[in-house]
């Protein structure tokens, strides 16, 4: 997993907008702080799918660098933002788990129509990156 800094812009009255330093033209907005994480992800994986790998610069880096000292200085603030690159090839795995555990992701899959991979899968995610 790599971690890309955003730098967060917030007007009064406006969205939470993040700029990402290393990835040119890659933005996201949202209107409360605690729709950063899903937003950013998204964000990250929309400019993934048409750009270049980008090897993400540390946070001493960013913060050196004139541009983003000039946005802190405004008001901005710096927020790493986790991303895990697309890889859809499936791997099976073993894992172990309480016995209910296992039976309460069963009957939430079963009630969502979902298979206990997707469900184990998407959990994960939002875990490691506070989105979906």
């Amino acid at each position: 997993m790599r971690y890309y800094i955003a730098l967060v812009h917030h007007d009064e009255d406006s969205a939470y907008g993040l700029t990402f330093p290393d990835l040119p033209g890659a933005f996201a907005a949202g209107d409360t702080w605690d729709d950063i994480p899903q937003t950013a992800a998204e964000a990250l994986d929309f400019w993934f799918e048409d750009q270049p790998d980008v090897e993400e610069s540390s946070l001493e880096e960013i913060r050196q660098r004139p541009d983003v000292a000039e946005e802190m200085a405004a008001g901005a603030v710096l927020m790493p933002v986790p991303y895990i690159p697309a890889d859809t090839a499936a791997a099976r795995v073993n894992i172990t788990l309480e016995r209910g555990l296992l039976r309460a992701i069963d009957e939430t899959t079963k009630a969502r129509k979902m298979t206990r991979s997707s469900f184990l899968a998407s959990a994960a995610r939002r875990e490691l990156v506070g989105a979906v």
